[in-house]
């Protein structure tokens, strides 16, 4: 313990987040005194908090997944993940735990423990895969009643965005103070932020964070999110992450750049002699065909099926085209060591651990399988890519799920049956609402 305890002392950090995410990436845990953290031998929540829905419930089958007797998880702080917590009133840090069950071994049901598996089976290849993913969030007007549409926050001028202003230098400048407190808090806590634009949306930005390893990367997010919600509240306004927050606007993805690298030789196998290598069409060939059915990891709420519409730029079809942004799967251009694919399906309101997962997963899966891609996507056919190819809503995308043996071996059978009863509850909850829609066109009218 002594990175940490020195960490501590030279911050006089009086007080520790013990966090860990749950299945829908909310951070839970504990606020410990510092003396009292660093005299607990372990930490233990209750290992319930991984099957509790965003609502609060729990998921429909959770006494068929979890010990009827609700048992505690052994957490273990990863100090890799020691951070300051710039927003707090007092000297505060936080950790991100490894859950591990009471005989010792990785919590089958935890996030980190799904992405520590995909990433040792890349590792037992002889592989590290290689990610940067790039959040999109909305700056939006505080909203206290659930009941009113969201608008999109005033900037410095007083006056709100009114019409797409993609990459546009003054449309970000007007949030100029909370991009400096942003960036701020970030550097605090060493996350690895690339640059800032603003994207097409009212109010809506966009941060790209440098490549690096997949877990880093999934708690760098995991982190981020946090922050910037703390962010916008110190500025009397709300980030949200939600797929799709306005009707009228677009929606806000988190896209996964990915690679893979060669741990002896540390090349980038996606390159044979300045051009794609089998291995990249094979890779490409498993995120085809396994995306449609790992689609409600990317794609994990209900709002989030409403991002996926011909209009919005948001990616519909399984197609692949190198600087193609109307096809799901692009190939940014670059030099042959830069060689990546960018996956596109990818909410903001994803859970980033089981996101990045996922992703590699099909990849995975398809360098084994060493399936073949289609033919990449040509200028005419971007012109007229408006068929939908995915789930439309969550309850079809975990049904797709279901019925995918080989992602659901991947990830674990226990983990994907906890996590379809979350996800289940959640929709069956969702169902039960009525909405305005239905009051105003069929009350009188069926």
């Amino acid at each position: 313990m002594g990175v940490l305890e020195d960490f501590l002392k030279k911050n006089a950090i009086t007080e520790i987040e013990s966090l860990l995410s749950d299945m829908t990436g909310n951070a839970r845990g504990k606020f410990y005194p510092t003396r009292k953290f660093l005299a607990e031998k372990e930490g233990r929540l209750p290992e319930t908090v991984l099957v509790q829905s965003v609502t609060g419930d729990w998921a429909y089958n959770h006494y068929d997944i979890v010990d009827a007797r609700d048992r505690d998880m052994i957490l273990v702080p990863d100090t890799n993940t020691l951070r300051i917590v710039p927003w707090a009133d007092e000297p505060t840090a936080q950790l991100i735990n490894d859950c591990y069950d009471s005989e010792g071994n990785p919590h089958p049901l935890y996030s980190r423990t799904i992405l520590r598996h995909v990433l040792a089976l890349y590792e037992k290849e002889g592989l590290r895969p290689v990610i940067a993913p790039e959040m999109e969030f909305y700056l939006v007007q505080k909203n206290k009643d659930p009941d009113y549409e969201l608008k999109p926050a005033e900037g410095r001028s007083g006056r709100r965005e009114t019409a797409r202003r993609s990459y546009s230098i003054d449309a970000a400048n007007e949030f100029n103070p909370v991009i400096d407190t942003l960036y701020a808090y970030c550097e605090a806590q060493d996350l690895d932020v690339d640059t800032l634009i603003h994207e097409s949306g009212a109010a809506q930005m966009e941060i790209n964070f440098l490549h690096g390893d997949p877990l880093d990367l999934a708690d760098q997010v995991f982190v981020f999110k946090r922050t910037m919600r703390e962010t916008a509240i110190k500025h009397n306004i709300h980030a949200t992450f939600m797929a799709k927050p306005m009707q009228n606007e677009p929606g806000s993805a988190m896209h996964i750049h990915q690679s893979v690298v060669d741990i002896k030789t540390g090349q980038n196998i996606f390159n044979t002699d300045g051009k794609y290598s089998e291995t990249f069409y094979h890779y490409l060939g498993g995120l085809q065909k396994y995306t449609p059915n790992a689609i409600s990891f990317f794609a994990p709420n209900v709002n989030s099926y409403r991002r996926f519409a011909p209009e919005m730029a948001a990616p519909i079809n399984m197609k692949w085209g190198v600087d193609d942004r109307t096809a799901g799967l692009r190939i940014p251009v670059s030099s042959p060591e830069g060689f990546r694919i960018e996956n596109r399906f990818s909410g903001s309101d994803c859970n980033p651990y089981l996101a990045i997962a996922a992703s590699l997963a099909c990849g995975y899966l398809g360098m084994k399988e060493k399936l073949r891609p289609s033919e990449p996507s040509n200028e005419e056919e971007a012109i007229d890519m408006e068929e939908i190819e995915l789930a439309r809503t969550l309850e079809e995308a975990l049904r797709l799920l279901e019925g995918c043996p080989e992602i659901c071996e991947i990830m674990g059978q226990q983990f994907v049956d906890a996590y379809i009863g979350v996800k289940r509850s959640e929709f069956e909850t969702f169902n039960k609402v009525i909405s305005s829609w239905e009051r105003e066109h069929l009350l009188l009218n069926v």
